[in-house]
C-alpha cells in the first residue's frame, strides 16, 4: 500500500491551531510548555514562536522519558539518554506537555511520571501535533493540531526540520494479520 504524507504546510497549520487553541483557553495567564524529547521538544519549541508576542509570562522545558517508559526494547532502537531540562519551578505551574504523536497514551504515562519528580504542577494539559486514536489508556488530549484517522497497525513516522533535516508526517499502512 501507498503511504499517506502530510508536508511542511500541513504541519505548520497543526501548530498554528494549537497555538490558537491554547492562545483561546488559556486567556494570557503564565503558561510553561513541556516538550518530550524528541520531536515532542521541537513542537513545543514552535508553539512557544507563536505564542511569543502574546502578553504573558512563558517558560520552556524538555523533558526526557526514557528511564520511565514500560517498553525498553526502545532503548535498543535509540539508546542515546538525554538529559531533561526544566529551568522553570514546576510546584504549582501550569504546564502544557507537549509530544508530536498520541497513541496508546503509553509515552505521556511516562511523561507525567517524569514531570512529577520536579514538583506538583498546579495544573497539566496536553498538547500533541497529531492524535492517531486507539488509546491504551485514559490519556485524552486539550488540544490537537491535526486528528488522523488511522488503523491500529499502521505507523506514523513523523519527521521535523530540527531533528530530522525535513517536516513530513507518513502514514503507512498495515494490513491486518
Amino acid at each position: 500500500m501507498q503511504p499517506r504524507t502530510l508536508n511542511a504546510e500541513d504541519i505548520a497549520a497543526g501548530v498554528e491551531r494549537l497555538a490558537k487553541a491554547i492562545r483561546e483557553k488559556t486567556d494570557g495567564k503564565p503558561l510553561a510548555l513541556v516538550g518530550i524529547r524528541s520531536r515532542g521538544d521541537e513542537v513545543a519549541e514552535r508553539v512557544l514562536n507563536l505564542l511569543s508576542g502574546d502578553d504573558r509570562e512563558l517558560s520552556f522545558g524538555v523533558l526526557d522519558i526514557s528511564l520511565y517508559r514500560d517498553d525498553f526494547e526502545h532503548l535498543h532502537e535509540n539508546p542515546a539518554i538525554k538529559e531533561s531540562e526544566i529551568p522553570f519551578p514546576v510546584e504549582g505551574a501550569h504546564i502544557i506537555l507537549v509530544d508530536d504523536v498520541l497513541f496508546t497514551g503509553r509515552t505521556i504515562r511516562a511523561a507525567l511520571d517524569a514531570l512529577s519528580d520536579y514538583g506538583r504542577p498546579g495544573k497539566i494539559e496536553l498538547a500533541v501535533l497529531i492524535d492517531r486514536g486507539h488509546r491504551e489508556m485514559p490519556i485524552q488530549p486539550d488540544y490537537v493540531g491535526i486528528p488522523l484517522d488511522t488503523r491500529r497497525l499502521d505507523h506514523v513516522l513523523v519527521s521535523l526540520e530540527g531533528t530530522d533535516g525535513m517536516d513530513e508526517v507518513r502514514i503507512v499502512e498495515k494490513e491486518s494479520p
